[in-house]
């Protein structure tokens, strides 16, 4: 015990894996499903990593199968997930004392990528504020329109209003519709609400403070935030054109809509695409080269300590970059007038490689355990996973216990792998006081 809380990185799977041992226990109880009986063990485990991983991902009918309690228990997963174990911790410690230890500190530093260890406690003061300050417009907005426009009852729509608020800021996917948000997809009061969430959830505290602190000078952000900020609205506009371009004609899903109804529709997909794992049309029904586009999107992800899964906007267009300095033969990667370190552009080199060599082992792992399914739907299912996305196309709930084990271990590595990877290294940087001679092996 000792020497795991000398390490404070090691606690990071520790967290995530302890609310989901709990959610599973929980939602193993009889009045957790709506027919009172218990549900099967991978069932619940899956459903528990889904919620605490803030992926989203279903292997039920989950408005049918779970019961009100289990909803609430999703929910409230969902919610301490997405804050994350580590700061969720931290705010109970800060309530309690109001003082937080060193040690504590660096904790909370693993989980939120704050730049300064004297800050935590006034940036988990705001990370909180923001949070709910966020999900309640949204209860609001979402709420108001289901009771307004479809003669929901208060509670009922309050309810759903509350359970699809909290699912998009955090970035999970769980929805109280079996076919998802199909029914809202050109309703902008409940869509454009919930996009807008997710989008918020998914840029990351650091950058998201940053760029409403320094609104008037964009030049002069960090490289960190300028990366999440344009890096996401570059990945959205490019995707939503990418989408609507690829399903403006397909008759199942945008094709029979008007102008308006197509963009709305296509933007919103794309929104809920890279991190947030609602769907507003049917995943199973897109055009063939609509897929590679969500893949990618779906890998890349959001921001640095948000609620959202991936390799991270930020660690794509530094690799993005640090290529374009080399084909040009520069001898620096530079952004925004700013030289990148050696270690920043090596950190996201090895997390990319990594990223793609796991999703690789989940593809041909799922397909070792599955027979008749296509390439594409088995990548598409696995990166889904990883990213902690949770769209699917309907392969998750037809796969055999082996396989949704598979899915499950990749949510619970997206999720604390990348997180656990960047702290650790970050913690064990370490100077070498000699160096070896160089050589220059050939490449290509």
């Amino acid at each position: 015990m000792r020497r795991l809380l000398r390490n404070p990185v090691r606690l990071v799977p520790l967290g995530f894996l302890v609310p989901i041992l709990l959610g599973t226990g929980l939602l193993m109880a009889r009045w957790s499903t709506v027919q009172h009986q218990r549900p099967p063990l991978v069932t619940a485990l899956f459903t528990a990593t889904s919620a605490v991983s803030v992926t989203g991902m279903a292997v039920t009918d989950t408005p049918n199968y779970w019961s009100g309690w289990g909803l609430l228990v999703i929910t409230l997963l969902t919610q301490l997930g997405g804050l994350g174990i580590l700061t969720v911790a931290a705010l109970v410690i800060l309530v309690v004392s109001r003082q937080l230890g060193l040690r504590n500190r660096l904790l909370v530093q693993a989980e939120t990528a704050e730049f300064g260890v004297g800050d935590v406690t006034r940036l988990l003061s705001r990370i909180a504020v923001t949070v709910f300050a966020c999900e309640a417009v949204m209860t609001a907005l979402v709420a108001g329109r289901l009771w307004w426009a479809y003669d929901y009852a208060p509670g009922r729509a309050l309810w759903s209003g509350v359970f699809h608020s909290v699912q998009a800021f955090n970035n999970g996917g769980f929805a109280l519709y079996s076919d998802g948000l199909l029914a809202f997809d050109r309703d902008p009061w409940v869509s454009l609400p919930l996009a807008f969430g997710a989008i918020v959830g998914g840029l990351g505290f650091p950058a998201l403070f940053e760029a409403v602190r320094e609104w008037r000078r964009p030049a002069g952000w960090a490289v960190a935030t300028k990366l999440t900020i344009w890096g996401s609205v570059a990945l959205l506009l490019l995707g939503f054109v990418g989408l609507l371009a690829a399903e403006w004609t397909n008759e199942s899903t945008i094709g029979p809509y008007d102008a308006a109804g197509k963009t709305l529709a296509s933007f919103t997909q794309i929104a809920l695409s890279r991190t947030g794992g609602f769907s507003v049309l049917n995943i199973g029904d897109l055009q063939e080269e609509s897929y590679p586009l969500l893949i990618v999107l779906m890998f890349i992800g959001g921001g640095s300590a948000s609620t959202a899964g991936g390799i991270k906007v930020s660690t794509f267009f530094l690799l993005a970059f640090t290529i374009w300095a080399e084909l040009r033969g520069e001898p620096d990667v530079t952004v925004g007038h700013r030289r990148v370190a050696t270690a920043s552009q090596r950190q996201a080199v090895t997390v990319a490689l990594l990223s793609v060599a796991l999703v690789a082992a989940g593809t041909m792992l799922l397909l070792l355990l599955t027979e008749g399914v296509r390439f594409v739907a088995v990548l598409f299912e696995v990166t889904s996973a990883f990213s902690t996305t949770g769209l699917t196309i309907g392969l998750a709930g037809e796969l055999p216990s082996s396989g949704q084990v598979v899915l499950t271990v990749l949510m619970f590595i997206g999720r604390v792998g990348p997180l656990t990877l960047g702290s650790a290294i970050a913690l064990n940087t370490r100077r070498r006081l000699y160096r070896y001679p160089q050589e220059q092996p050939i490449v290509g």
